[in-house]
């Protein structure tokens, strides 16, 4: 019994330190992607900045427009591909919050279930322990105490009689002090 029980309470610690393991991981990867985005912004803002500058030296003149425009173009669609980028990592971050949430929730549903299972078993154990005690203990300490109480009868039968004092004492023996 012992045994299984220290089995059971090992497999609990191995699954909480999963669960706690699955939630850090899942929290630096939040702060990743949260930092990325972070990053990602001011780069939308200069993109778009740059793309604005582009079409307005392109009115100078035609040949540096040509060589603008298709510059533009290209950046116009780094930009998009970045604004994309941009709203599927949001989407995903939410994605990872919302796994993270629902994580926390099953993590707390299999503590409290391992935490019943612990409280279960101790009951168990102390019922057991208590069952013993009354069934087994008690009952070999009276059988012990009656034991002992006859072998002591049986010494006083069969002992041999003491014997007599012929011999008479003088006043220093008898002094007690």
């Amino acid at each position: 019994m012992v045994i299984i029980t220290a089995l059971i309470a090992v497999s609990f610690l191995v699954i909480a330190s999963a669960m706690v393991a699955m939630a850090v991981l899942v929290k630096k990867t939040v702060a990743t992607v949260t930092r990325l985005e972070e990053k990602l912004d001011p780069l939308i803002n200069r993109a778009n900045a740059i793309s604005e500058q582009a079409q307005g030296i392109a009115v100078q003149g035609r040949q540096i427009a040509e060589q603008f425009t298709v510059m533009s173009g290209h950046l116009s669609t780094a930009t998009g591909n970045l604004a994309e980028s941009t709203a599927l990592i949001k989407e995903e971050v939410r994605g990872i919050m919302s796994l993270a949430d629902e994580t926390a929730h099953v993590a707390k549903d299999k503590v409290q279930v391992i935490s019943r299972a612990i409280d279960s078993t101790h009951e168990r154990v102390m019922d057991t322990t208590e069952f013993i005690q009354e069934k087994v203990i008690e009952p070999a300490r009276e059988l012990a105490a009656i034991i002992v109480g006859v072998r002591r009868g049986l010494e006083v039968l069969v002992a041999p009689s003491p014997s007599p004092i012929n011999r008479s004492y003088g006043e220093d023996e008898m002094f007690i002090g």
